[in-house]
């Protein structure tokens, strides 16, 4: 005789329908004890009268599921998981299985079968701590947060990188971000460059207290004094020339969104750094170009309000304010020095010499020199490099050459 395992659910319901079938109960008593509903009863009853106790078992028992993923498949998650793929996350995992492999299982799968195999989690879940929640902005372009993340990005097959960024706290949109050898302020100029020219000059800019955006003194300086407010950095300039507004973190906490996209970055995109073998900066620029619309495409969320708050630039010349700016004092002989070099200034319609007159140097991030005086562009040079010394001593600048005493001499054909 065939055995027969019964739960205890099924225990129960094998003795009430017994006591139907003997009606000492009716079949309105057996559903409200069984928790169905009648015409489920007169089932169990049919069931029960034809294969005894093997009629209330559920039709599925001891059946393959037909849903059951092949072993095949299976093999073949776990060997990518090991190979082509090691080091990713399982929803990440997931992703590149259907995207790649054309293997569409879902995530809950990919983890059974990894763990099954003794493949860990990348990363332990951490216990929450109670945080009182900020409200995202409304609307796209009111507040970007910004940051630098150091960190072996290449995983030893090149130089340590900094990856400058900015994510927008309305719809966790990343706009921009690039590789740089080290958190400066060029980097962020040439990143804030961009999504003026991309998306427009947002409303706010939530950054930690470095350096590179406020100087952060006790006591103000003499100058500062008599100017009535504290000196900024070049960048700090930038952004109040633009009237950007500049929000000091108090805490990494304080900006988590970004804080939290570096530990999304450090997890994704360092393994597609490693799956397309990128070793210089300019290979994990290339990378990251192609991996920030996949990012934004899958952790972009709506914002509350549907309107933008980016402010658009046009007629403005971005370079005019996203530059390091020096003010000097012109010499006799119409030359300024400028990175240990002299830079020989022309005649202008307006004014013939500029000797003694105070005159601001812009040098440009794409490296270019730009000399104005009240405000209007009076010349400029290409880069530094075009103004050299040469081994007579004398110094080259636009097909002249300037002597000891910096008198402009036509070059000889």
């Amino acid at each position: 005789m065939e055995k027969v395992s019964l739960t205890m659910k099924e225990l129960k319901r094998v003795e009430v329908i017994q006591k139907t079938v003997s009606q000492e109960i009716t079949v309105l008593e057996a559903r409200e004890l069984l928790g169905v509903s009648e015409r489920q009863v007169y089932r169990f009853k049919s069931s029960f009268k034809l294969k005894g106790m093997k009629g209330l078992i559920h039709g599925n028992r001891g059946k393959v599921s037909p849903r059951r993923l092949d072993h095949e498949i299976s093999e073949k998650v776990v060997k990518l998981a090991k190979g082509k793929y090691e080091g990713y996350n399982d929803s990440f995992f997931t992703e590149r299985l259907g995207e790649e492999e054309g293997i569409r299982i879902s995530r809950e799968k990919v983890r059974q079968i990894l763990r099954k195999q003794g493949i860990g989690p990348k990363r332990k879940r951490r216990h929450p701590r109670h945080r009182t929640r900020r409200e995202r902005r409304p609307q796209v372009g009111m507040m970007l947060q910004t940051d630098g993340s150091r960190h072996d990005w290449l995983q030893g097959r090149g130089e340590y990188l900094t990856l400058i960024g900015a994510i927008d706290d309305a719809n966790n949109e990343v706009p921009y971000a690039l590789f740089f050898p080290y958190e400066t302020t060029e980097g962020y100029m040439r990143m804030f460059l961009e999504i003026a020219q991309e998306k427009g000059l947002p409303l706010s800019l939530y950054a930690d207290r470095h350096s590179i955006f406020q100087v952060e003194r006790h006591t103000p300086t003499i100058a500062e004094q008599l100017n009535g407010r504290p000196d900024k950095t070049q960048l700090g300039r930038a952004l109040d020339e633009l009237g950007i507004t500049l929000i000091p973190a108090n805490s990494p906490q304080a900006k988590g969104r970004i804080e939290r996209l570096w530990g999304t970055f450090q997890d994704r995109l360092v393994c597609e750094l490693r799956r397309f073998n990128a070793k210089t900066i300019d290979e994990a620029n290339a990378v990251l170009k192609k991996f920030l619309p996949d990012y934004n495409r899958k952790f972009t969320v709506e914002p509350f309000d549907k309107k933008s708050a980016w402010r658009t630039i046009d007629g403005i010349d971005l370079n005019k304010y996203f530059c390091m700016k020096y003010s000097r004092v012109v010499e006799n002989d119409n030359t300024l020095s400028f990175m240990n070099k002299k830079i020989q200034i022309p005649s202008t319609k307006t004014r013939y010499s500029f000797a003694k007159a105070k005159v601001e140097v812009h040098h440009l991030i794409d490296g270019r020199i730009r000399i104005f005086y009240k405000e209007q562009l009076i010349t400029e040079v290409k880069t530094i490099d075009e103004v050299q010394h040469n081994k007579s001593g004398r110094l080259r600048e636009k097909g002249c050459i300037i002597n000891k005493s910096y008198e402009r001499i036509p070059m000889q054909p």
